[in-house]
């Protein structure tokens, strides 16, 4: 959990996936906004990643009522323009002012076969743009089982950063979601995430500096819902979380951005 001498802010994060059309995004994101009150939002960053087709629509929301709570979109494009059917740049989002973009996701991994080079890439467009990166990295559970967890992750991590300045990590978001926890409704015990999380603030140490490593929030995703994030949020190194399925009910997710407050 995040002390109260920290810099590190806690973010709840809430990935869509491929759910929910725009006019379904609008009524969303009112609805989380009506919930939210300001007193969660002094406690903890709230933002929603939803498809591409919803993001201007939620960005017309947030502009027009005046919305606290961040937006971000679920992929991009390794290319900065040209003849990449389907593909969307780093500078189309950042024309819809996004607070974050996800990248490194399994999912993306697993169907669309996205290695640490091309994640790579794509990070380096979203810096070009003045973005903020959302990295995502984890093992699978054969990993996991050779004992080879942290190793992999590792190995994410320098590949993907490949190139990245000191300068450049302001803002950056590392988010650890075991791949055999995603979407299973298993979920890595508190000192796994703890371990985890550590070991990736360890070598944000060692790879920039300490103040890279103090500063970057560092969330675990994996089956968070409510009644499993304060036991997660309780480890020190633990910033945050990239909630799937359970964020796709507002009233689920908004217990769980009020974590300080369960029993």
């Amino acid at each position: 959990m995040t002390s109260p001498e920290s810099p590190r802010k806690p973010i709840m994060v809430g990935n869509w996936k491929m759910n929910m059309n725009h006019l379904e995004a609008i009524a969303y994101v009112q609805k989380l906004a009506f919930g939210v009150s300001d007193k969660d939002l002094d406690r903890t960053e709230v933002a929603v990643l939803p498809p591409f087709t919803d993001l201007r629509s939620v960005q017309t929301l947030k502009e027009a009522d005046k919305l606290k709570i961040l937006f971000g979109a679920q992929d991009v494009s390794a290319h900065k323009d040209g003849p990449y059917t389907g593909e969307i740049s780093a500078s189309m989002l950042a024309k819809l002012k996004v607070d974050m973009v996800l990248v490194g996701h399994s999912e993306r991994r697993a169907y669309h076969h996205e290695d640490d080079d091309l994640i790579n890439a794509k990070i380096g467009e979203i810096l070009k743009n003045s973005l903020r990166p959302l990295l995502a990295v984890g093992e699978t559970l054969p990993i996991r089982q050779a004992g080879d967890a942290m190793s992999h992750v590792i190995a994410q991590l320098s590949g993907c950063l490949k190139g990245v300045s000191t300068k450049q990590t302001d803002g950056l978001i590392v988010a650890y979601e075991p791949v055999w926890a995603i979407g299973t409704g298993e979920v890595a015990s508190p000192e796994d995430a703890q371990q985890m999380c550590l070991a990736i603030r360890e070598w944000l140490s060692s790879r920039f500096s300490s103040t890279v490593a103090e500063q970057t929030r560092v969330l675990y995703g994996g089956s968070v819902k409510a009644s499993n994030v304060k036991e997660l949020m309780n480890q020190p190194d633990v910033d945050g979380a990239l909630v799937g399925g359970a964020c796709l009910d507002p009233a689920e997710f908004l217990r769980i951005i009020r974590w300080p407050d369960q029993l």
